[in-house]
């Protein structure tokens, strides 16, 4: 029996996600402290980080997109395993950055690989679990690239943050698909807005949410 909040964090490169969960945690973490866990993906414990190192390494080039698919899947497993559903089990709020919208979005239509099996491969990974809301921070591929290029650092640019455009455009494009397929779940914020105001609303739909935490 799961009793804990699950939030995930979504959203294409730039889009300034993790941000606003940095900014989020700051503000919440002394109201709620032990109940609040902030992790990520891929990673989130020893094994899913190293399955992180090897997929985000740049000088990966020969790596196959289905292995790329299969490698997220496997850290997503363990992840759940290790870290979010004993938390979950434990009653506590866990605030994720990207989940298996990511992995359709990115290697479903980034990759070329399919939304549907992507899809099917992750519903095996998590048994089914999906977040109780996923704040989806929404911008134009150009606005994300050009937030990267001019604010991220060389050393923290990864295999996908070089892809070209047509590739962030079809990952846009699946995210806004997911939405509007799942509104109950997944809520749009225009992260084109100051970042104190996305902050703000990412704020207000988590105590929406998970409102017994607050």
């Amino acid at each position: 029996m799961l009793s804990g909040t699950f939030i995930s964090f979504e959203g294409p490169d730039g889009a300034g996600k993790t941000s606003a969960l940095q900014a989020i945690t700051a503000q919440i973490a002394p109201v709620l402290g032990d109940q609040l866990t902030i992790t990520r993906e891929p990673g989130g414990n020893p094994i899913s980080e190293s399955i992180r190192a090897i997929i985000l390494d740049r000088a990966n080039t020969a790596m196959d997109y289905r292995t790329e698919a299969l490698l997220y899947a496997a850290a997503r497993r363990q992840h759940l395993a290790e870290t979010i559903l004993p938390d979950l089990a434990a009653g506590k709020l866990v605030l994720c950055d990207r989940y298996v919208d990511s992995s359709v979005a990115y290697q479903g239509a980034g990759r070329q690989i399919g939304e549907d099996a992507v899809a099917q491969m992750n519903e095996f990974a998590t048994d089914g679990l999906l977040p109780a809301l996923t704040v989806y921070f929404d911008v134009p591929a150009e606005v994300g690239l050009r937030r990267i290029q001019a604010h991220r650092d060389p050393q923290q640019v990864d295999r996908l943050d070089v892809e070209k455009a047509a590739f962030h455009d079809r990952v846009r494009a699946a995210y806004l698909k997911l939405q509007a397929a799942h509104p109950e779940r997944i809520k749009l914020i225009d992260a084109t807005q100051e970042p104190k105001i996305v902050v703000e609303q990412a704020l207000a739909l988590i105590k929406a949410t998970a409102s017994a935490y607050f």
